[in-house]
């Protein structure tokens, strides 16, 4: 039972290295000043692992806090990421001041035909409003619906295992 982290533009696993999950959701910007949500996700990620094998964690965060040079390799290899995961994690803290997530808003609306996608928005963010219409089209599409970091990763899990999620 082990966890393998790679992080932004690093090399990406093969798609038969085993089971992976991408963590989604909106990333703290160098000028605010808000913690990142993914060290709690990458924690729980290895609490709950029991599979056989490693699971890799793919995390659009930079290694060392070092950002992409130039914009389009960030997007192009998260593009990839989330294409090459198993599950794709959306963690949506939803703070219109410190953690906006709109980029989150396309990456989900293009992920979640996948079925591969878990959303979870915890109800005391202090924008949960703006998770509503996610929520609703999630539930649309049979995806599940969380409100806990725990559960969303418990929900990524299952869809790692190809256990059913509802």
């Amino acid at each position: 039972m082990s966890i393998t982290l790679v992080m932004a533009r690093e090399p990406l696993p093969t798609p038969t290295a085993g089971p992976s999950v991408f963590l989604a959701g909106p990333t703290p910007r160098a000028d605010t000043p808000v913690d990142s949500w993914r060290p709690a996700a990458i924690a729980e990620l290895d609490r709950q692992w029991t599979g056989s094998g490693t699971l890799t964690v793919l995390s659009p965060e930079s290694r060392g806090g070092k950002r992409a040079a130039h914009y389009d390799d960030q997007v192009d290899w998260e593009t990839d990421a989330r294409a090459a995961a198993n599950a794709i994690l959306f963690w949506i803290p939803r703070d219109l001041k410190l953690l906006p997530g709109f980029t989150t808003n396309v990456e989900f609306g293009l992920d979640i035909g996948t079925g591969r996608a878990v959303l979870g928005c915890p109800p005391n963010c202090p924008n949960p409003e703006r998770n509503r219409y996610l929520a609703y089209v999630a539930r649309r599409h049979g995806a599940p619906v969380c409100e806990t970091l725990t559960e969303t990763v418990t929900a990524a899990l299952a869809i790692t295992r190809g256990q059913p999620t509802r």
